[in-house]
């Protein structure tokens, strides 16, 4: 049997702990640098990383977890297909968006949270207490400002709060569970720079108008203006992305 080629930093065995080594593999797994179906000694884990057999034991476990593998003891570790993964964990949203598959993975991530988001906003407005409609409006103005400044972090970390608030004010706890996608999907795009690097006003006004409409209790038209930050969101990604293409 050929000797299977792991992706290595070549760091100190002594750096190497468990949660770094399950970014490591997990990471080459989801960029399909260990393909689908390879199977992998516990032992050739140990060899190329440096760690002991108890930190591969539980690395593989957390992998089992997410889907992406299933060990075996006589035959190793298998990388399992892309349908068997957990697509909601965030990690693995993290490591596809790092991968060369980031497009098609920030667009289904569009199109999940077209679908949910619109939705979330006409709740908020229906059922959002005023505690929290106050800081979505505050937070809707100060992404205007941090945006007029040219602070791209905290544009970003108040954009990030922006919708997972709106998530939980939805009052369905099940889009409340969606606020780590949210914050991986916003996080990718712009370190990735699949976004502008300076915000449309339209964009920010939009921001504003979904909060307001959540704090006067205008169910359809909050929903309505959520729906049309995600078709700007998708519009500016593309744009971005074809001028990438373009300039190869």
């Amino acid at each position: 049997m050929d000797e299977i080629q792991l992706p290595s930093k070549n760091k100190p065995a002594t750096r190497w702990l468990h949660g770094q080594l399950v970014e490591e593999i997990g990471l080459s797994i989801c960029a399909h640098e260990l393909a689908t179906g390879t199977v992998v000694k516990t032992e050739e884990f140990e060899f190329q990383y440096k760690v002991s057999r108890s930190v591969v034991r539980e690395t593989v476990r957390v992998l089992e977890s997410m889907g992406l593998v299933s060990s075996t003891r006589r035959v190793g570790v298998l990388v399992l297909p892309p349908s068997n993964w957990n697509l909601f964990d965030p990690q693995i949203i993290r490591w596809r968006l790092a991968s060369s598959a980031r497009i098609t993975q920030l667009r289904s991530l569009n199109e999940l949270r077209s679908s949910i988001e619109p939705a979330a906003a006409r709740l908020a407005a229906i059922r959002a207490p005023l505690v929290s409609t106050t800081e979505l409006v505050a937070l809707a103005q100060r992404m205007k400002i941090a945006a007029q400044n040219e602070d791209a972090e905290l544009f970003l970390s108040l954009d990030v709060r922006f919708h997972q608030l709106i998530l939980e004010c939805s009052g369905n706890e099940m889009f409340s569970k969606l606020n780590s996608l949210v914050k991986e999907v916003l996080t990718g795009r712009t370190h990735y720079g699949l976004m502008p690097a300076h915000p449309k006003e339209e964009a920010l006004q939009l921001h504003i108008d979904v909060a307001n409409r959540i704090q006067k209790g205008a169910a359809s038209a909050a929903h309505d203006s959520m729906v049309a930050i995600m078709e700007l969101a998708m519009e500016e990604m593309d744009k971005v992305w074809a001028s990438g293409l373009e300039a190869e």
